[in-house]
């Protein structure tokens, strides 16, 4: 099984893959390869109904929203899951149901990973991870 880098088409972050998820992930998202981040934020958008042309139109409007920011990949990625994270956590505090409840899901949106391999030991890296190996980045600028 051979391992290659691929840039993310929206945000331009590199992963390490198999051309077989390669493939997999372009198959799904109109030819084009989409870093884990990235492919959530638009089967988000597709879930939630905001196109109307469904998984194209939703790539191609994610593609621009990326398209507008040129700052490091690494502040990138903090930023997406932030929003991700803030967008759900204001899901579930506009839902009527019991602070039991809402204790559970908070706990699962905390234990959220991506699927993205880790090029030095080929492992799949959590969220938690990739915001710490950012830290560095992070502070250094204002966000």
């Amino acid at each position: 099984m051979e391992i290659e880098s691929v840039q993310c088409e929206c945000c331009e972050l590199k992963e390490d893959c198999t051309q077989e998820y390669i493939s997999e992930v372009k198959a799904k998202f109109d030819g084009k390869w989409l870093c884990g981040l990235c492919s959530e934020a638009v089967r988000d958008e597709v879930s939630r109904g905001k196109t109307q042309s469904g998984m194209e139109e939703a790539v191609r409007a994610h593609m621009s929203f990326c398209g507008k920011f040129n700052s490091n990949p690494a502040v990138r990625v903090a930023d997406g899951m932030r929003q991700m994270l803030r967008r759900r956590s204001g899901d579930l505090s506009s839902s009527k149901s019991s602070s039991k409840k809402y204790s559970r899901q908070m706990h699962i949106v905390s234990s959220i990973h991506l699927s993205l391999l880790d090029s030095r030991t080929g492992k799949g890296c959590s969220v938690d991870r990739i915001l710490r190996t950012c830290s560095g980045a992070l502070r250094k600028v204002d966000l």
